[in-house]
């Protein structure tokens, strides 16, 4: 080793393999995801580090990553809240996730050469089967967590490791809007369809029909979700 990565190494401690603040941060994630922390809620340290069981400091670097992911705002002297979106900042979530997802998709399609794909596609269109029966089933929790994985195994057979993490951020998201307004966007037989064409251009090799069946699902789920918080807030 050379002498100054030498003497840069001395400088560190073995540490957990997860500290208490990413275990805080994950758990707060959750919450905030599955509506337990709903959107515009105001969290309160003393009942958070009550209910954790930690002091404040580990508590406050939790939060703080959440601020910087764009789950929690910070508001001068009255303290954190989890974040509310509105129309707009939705659909800048779904510009967001087209383009991610629309990157995962190519670099697939272009690791054709590799095990990649074909492993891709089986996931994929497996993960379609699921959400089928969940639909015919008229299981819409079920179908919601296909539609989840569907978007996670896309990202994630892409094998880039920065396109999974921004898109964990954007999912998290993504299931607060679906939570605040379950029940009131879904067409099952629609939404099992725009992911079978997905999973059908990936397979053909057609980056063209990829970026298309990306855009296309992403548009029709932005505006289920525009029209179901419209009809949410007037009922």
């Amino acid at each position: 080793m050379p002498a100054t990565a030498a003497r840069s190494a001395g400088r560190f401690t073995p540490v957990n393999k997860e500290s208490t603040a990413s275990l805080i941060t994950r758990q707060l994630r959750e919450g905030i995801m599955d509506g337990s922390l709903p959107a515009g809620s105001q969290l309160s340290e003393a009942r958070l580090s009550a209910a954790f069981g930690v002091s404040r400091g580990p508590l406050r670097e939790a939060m703080q990553r959440l601020v910087q992911e764009g789950l929690l705002r910070a508001e001068p002297n009255r303290g954190l809240f989890v974040k509310e979106l509105d129309a707009e900042e939705i659909r800048d979530l779904y510009v967001a996730r087209t383009a991610v997802e629309s990157a995962a998709a190519l670099k697939i399609v272009r690791d054709a050469a590799t095990e990649t794909t074909p492993r891709a596609v089986a996931l994929l269109r497996e993960t379609c089967t699921a959400m089928r029966r969940a639909a015919t089933a008229g299981d819409l929790s079920a179908l919601s967590d296909a539609d989840f994985d569907f978007h996670e195994e896309l990202v994630t057979a892409s094998g880039s490791a920065r396109l999974r993490r921004m898109h964990e951020t954007l999912m998290v998201e993504t299931r607060m809007c679906l939570t605040a307004l379950e029940g009131t966007y879904y067409d099952p037989e629609d939404q099992v369809d725009e992911h079978r064409r997905i999973a059908d251009a990936i397979a053909d090799g057609d980056e063209a029909a990829v970026l298309r069946a990306i855009d296309d699902h992403m548009h029709q789920a932005l505006e289920r979700l525009i029209r179901g918080g419209e009809a949410d807030t007037r009922g």
